[in-house]
């Protein structure tokens, strides 16, 4: 078996140790005896998206993501979206996850427009709480910043987050999961990330899949099983990996007995 994965914008959105993810992903994948081909989708990189399994999508400044934002919805949108309708994975962290909702209000500058994949939108606090930012030192106050711990199919995900956008879902819409420490999307209603179909927004950083080996062999399992139909992953040994689990979710507890 082989599982291709379509790395976006590798060069530019890779914040907070993103890049790790897709590592994490082949890693995974060759200890089993499977083959991964990772295709980084640069700008101006069309995507054929019936060969890829895989999108993976990671953070980045707004500035960087007004610099991708006309390639990502005119030159590969059409054919992701596509791709995501049929069943394709996605792994969309940070900036991925705030450009594939229907828009992004930043912190400066004009909306940048998203591709609609997710029923959510994304304001920076300060016109949320409408705001007279003067300096920058001020715009990073109300960053939500820290461990984050989410509570997702009966299991614990780890990671951080970083970010002064807030995110709003569409009533009715799925989240990733509910807070348990943290912030997540907004900080005021509990949730954490968005499902649509089999793609996945998240804020969690860190890189999120090499402490929650659980979620990623969930990512590889939906791939394979819509490549190849129902598909059986060995299991591996995650002792290493679920240290580093425990001791991310330690520090959550440390930092939320602080405040």
């Amino acid at each position: 078996m082989k599982l291709t994965i379509g790395y976006l914008y590798p060069s530019i959105l890779s914040q907070y140790g993103d890049f790790g993810n897709v590592l994490c992903l082949e890693q995974r994948c060759r200890w089993r005896g499977i083959d991964v081909d990772v295709r980084p989708l640069e700008q101006g990189t069309p995507v054929a998206g019936a060969e890829i399994d895989l999108f993976f999508m990671g953070g980045g400044a707004d500035s960087q993501q007004r610099l991708i934002g006309r390639d990502l919805l005119d030159v590969k949108g059409p054919a992701i979206r596509a791709a995501i309708d049929d069943g394709a994975v996605a792994l969309l962290i940070c900036a991925g996850y705030q450009m594939f909702g229907r828009h992004y209000t930043p912190f400066r500058g004009e909306d940048l427009p998203g591709m609609g994949v997710f029923p959510s939108v994304t304001i920076h606090w300060a016109f949320e709480d409408k705001i007279q930012i003067t300096d920058v030192r001020s715009a990073a106050l109300k960053r939500m910043v820290g461990s984050l711990v989410v509570e997702w199919n009966g299991q614990t995900l780890v990671g951080f987050e970083n970010h002064g956008g807030r995110t709003y879902l569409d009533k009715g819409a799925t989240p990733l999961g509910r807070v348990k420490s943290g912030s997540g999307n907004n900080g005021k209603d509990g949730t954490e990330g968005a499902v649509v179909k089999n793609a996945y927004g998240t804020y969690l950083h860190g890189p999120l899949l090499p402490k929650n080996p659980s979620f990623a062999d969930h990512l590889i399992s939906l791939a394979l099983n819509r490549r190849y139909g129902p598909t059986v992953l060995t299991p591996l040994d995650d002792a290493a990996e679920t240290v580093a689990h425990d001791y991310a979710l330690q520090l959550a507890r440390r930092e939320t007995d602080r405040s």
